[in-house]
């Protein structure tokens, strides 16, 4: 989010007076306010689910077998080309 935007959209959670009184804690001790709080905590757990969807990390070794397998020629896969020959689940 940029400083432009601003702010327009209101997201409601519930939850108990313990688990209130603990984000509470925590953002005191972090110097943020609840809502700030939660939004941070959010997007960086939002970041890191959808980081691991798109971005994989390899050292070195792994990273050059990687890039082997993604050089190894094409070879028919009979099975394979059923399987997508054949109607989807979907249809």
């Amino acid at each position: 989010m940029t400083i432009a935007e601003s702010r327009s959209e209101r997201i409601e959670v519930r939850t108990t007076p313990g688990v209130k009184a603990l984000l509470q804690q925590a953002a005191a001790s972090s110097n943020k306010n609840v809502t700030e709080f939660l939004l941070d905590a959010g997007l960086n757990a939002a970041e890191d689910v959808l980081g691991d969807q798109r971005l994989f990390r390899l050292d070195d070794d792994a990273w050059r077998a990687f890039q082997e397998v993604l050089d190894r020629p094409v070879t028919d896969k009979p099975r394979l080309a059923r399987l997508l020959a054949g109607k989807s689940m979907l249809e």
